[in-house]
């Protein structure tokens, strides 16, 4: 942190900013804002939703009693002003790093975090559910959740705002509206909220002002009675928040911390009875110029030069599993109009905004909305179209039971494309594709394959087109390939048939996904120990190859699966198959190299690996045991 901060730098929790008088918050927001820009330019990260609330988070801190005053933000990418300010600004540039702050809220890494976040559209759920707690226990704690304009669009949120509504249990929201989630909101929830902005509310007249902040009072004058009258219905003849039981202010300024300072006040004191939604209009990169000129107002960004706005590539020019996908799927939609693609708020995340450009009709963003998404897709399928939904594998869990009832069930052809499988690095394990081979393999009428790498990922797609009888999903990582040279749109897998790779003796690896890179690196290693093993590309996790399963596991002592995955997936599929044929009671040995039985904390996706027991060495290190060798392996360092 800079040493020349005039007021964050004696600023070490909220109970410093309260010994500040409120002419100086404003003073003390724009540091926060320059201190988190120096830090995510460092580190990469979210970087527009945080300058967006810098003021906010500010008043927040100010006028609430945190942490006994509860404080929940939704999603967490905003969060990073709030943990400058809650201990951690010390800490603020080794966010995302291993063994760093995490993006996102962690209940584990500070008691300012109550609940932890990263997924969106959960922050009114839980913060009822903390206030209804309070309410049993009689304390008279105060309740905050921090929601913006693309998450409140979510089925979670109206669940959760209905049930508020009836609860009559006090508890306040923010709704943070700045036009822009990851991607452009989308849906009726945007359009109303455009309707409320079209009244041109301003506070910047005092009067105006002064009438406006005595709106949570039990008894008004005639002259503050019309000012809220006209604060929550002139503008539409009533709100949609209003009728779900929230008492609604707004919208006003977000970056005014002279409106928001009184307004968060009268909120706190408030007798109301019930839930209160402030409405606040921000801006998305406020502050910092290059990211409120920038079409995603540098939602993520990688690390930047603060006086270019430029950001640092990667430096490699291999194409992106993502980008792969994308350019594949275009190639068949040209050929097929029954091809739509679906995305859940990540047409950039998931490529889907390069099959967008090309065919817009066909190209449905639903917003944060992955159970939608899913069941939408089925409803699809069910006309003859092929529906690819590009969901990451982290999100897709949000939208399990529509997987298993409304697509698999009735053997709709709904295609999944999951992004983000595995390991994914600087997220953390909110964000790993952990789970994905387990809960989809598992059921009934499913495809599910693993890419080993890009060559792969195209053949699956190529195969995917023509799966017109049941659902199928293609498994495939964060980054980048191997620079393979990639085959046309016309080559494709035979439905649950994998192929040998490598041809050794005594021991073979099953592997599906793309550790099988890895076990081509620990098989080389071996090989100069004189040990050859025999190496099989799965590539997919059901319908299992059985025959050539049962072909490896007759002619060798032993076999390992290995997986970029949970215990219930590939490897237990396998072990069933071997304990029905019999073949583990004929002196087979058997090893399921999987994700160990823990999260695996953010870092460097090899590094994240390495941890999990995933990576080269890891292998050598299996084989040499399960053939129980003397051979000594050298620790790589």
């Amino acid at each position: 942190m800079k040493k020349n901060y005039k007021y964050l730098q004696s600023i070490n929790f909220p109970s410093d900013i309260k010994k500040l008088s409120e002419s100086n918050l404003q003073k003390l927001s724009d540091e926060v804002r320059e201190e988190m820009i120096s830090a995510v330019s460092e580190t990469g990260g979210h970087l527009g939703a945080g300058l967006g609330v810098v003021e906010l988070t500010v008043a927040l801190h100010y006028i609430f009693d945190t942490p006994n005053d509860k404080l929940i933000w939704d999603v967490g990418h905003q969060t990073y002003p709030h943990k400058i300010l809650t201990g951690r600004k010390n800490q603020i540039k080794t966010l995302r790093q291993g063994g760093g702050l995490s993006g996102f809220t962690k209940r584990s890494e500070s008691e300012y975090d109550p609940f932890g976040a990263a997924h969106s559209s959960t922050s009114i759920s839980s913060a009822l559910g903390i206030a209804e707690a309070n309410k049993l226990s009689k304390k008279l704690n105060n309740v905050v959740a921090v929601i913006g304009d693309g998450a409140i669009s979510a089925g979670i949120a109206y669940e959760a705002m209905n049930n508020a509504g009836a609860s009559k249990t006090k508890m306040i929201v923010i709704l943070n509206d700045n036009d822009m989630s990851i991607a452009k909101p989308v849906g009726a929830m945007r359009t109303y909220l455009a309707k409320l902005l079209s009244g041109k509310v301003y506070f910047n007249l005092r009067e105006t002002f002064k009438l406006i902040t005595s709106a949570f009072s039990k008894r008004f004058s005639a002259k503050a009675s019309k000012a809220e009258d006209f604060l929550r219905s002139a503008v539409t003849g009533g709100t949609l928040f209003n009728s779900l039981g929230f008492y609604y202010v707004g919208p006003i300024d977000g970056h005014d911390l002279d409106a928001l300072i009184p307004i968060l006040k009268n909120a706190r004191d408030s007798r109301h009875e019930g839930p209160i939604m402030i409405h606040i209009k921000t801006q998305k990169g406020k502050g910092y110029s290059y990211a409120e000129k920038a079409s995603d107002h540098y939602h993520g960004v990688s690390k930047f030069n603060i006086e270019t706005g430029e950001q640092i590539k990667s430096g490699t020019n291999l194409p992106a599993y993502t980008k792969i996908f994308a350019n594949t799927l275009v190639k068949h939609a040209e050929r097929d109009s029954k091809i739509v693609g679906i995305t859940a708020a990540m047409p950039g995340g998931t490529g889907l905004d390069i099959f967008g450009k090309k065919f817009p009709k066909r190209m449905f963003d639903v917003g944060i909305a992955e159970q939608h998404a899913v069941t939408f897709a089925a409803g699809l399928a069910t006309e003859g179209y092929k529906p690819y939904a590009a969901i990451y594998s982290t999100f897709l869990q949000r939208a399990y039971d529509q997987v298993v009832h409304d697509v698999a069930i009735q053997s709709l052809p709904v295609r999944f494309a999951v992004d983000r499988a595995g390991l994914v690095g600087a997220d953390g394990p909110t964000h790993a594709g952990s789970f994905d081979i387990t809960y989809l393999a598992t059921l009934p009428n499913f495809i599910v394959m693993a890419a080993s790498d890009e060559a792969e990922l195209v053949k699956m797609i190529n195969t995917s087109v023509d799966i017109n009888d049941r659902p199928c999903a293609f498994r495939y990582p964060r980054g980048t390939g191997l620079g393979l040279e990639l085959p046309t749109i016309d080559e494709k897998l035979e439905i649950g048939k994998g192929k040998i790779v490598l041809e050794g003796k005594k021991l073979a690896i099953l592997s599906l996904g793309t550790r099988l890179n890895e076990c081509l690196i620990a098989a080389e290693s071996l090989k100069k120990k004189g040990i050859n093993i025999t190496i099989v590309d799965a590539r997919f996790a059901k319908p299992l190859d059985e025959n050539l399963i049962w072909q490896i596991a007759t002619d060798h002592e032993a076999l390992i699966t290995i997986e970029e995955g949970s215990i219930g997936g590939f490897g237990s599929h396998v072990s069933n198959l071997l304990v029905e044929k019999n073949l583990l009671d004929k002196d087979l040995k058997f090893r399921a190299m999987i994700l160990p039985d823990r999260f695996i904390g953010q870092d460097k996706p090899d590094l994240m690996y390495k941890a999990a027991g995933l990576d080269s060495q890891s292998i050598q290190e299996k084989v040499l045991n399960l053939l129980n060798s003397n051979i000594v392996l050298q620790k790589q360092k």
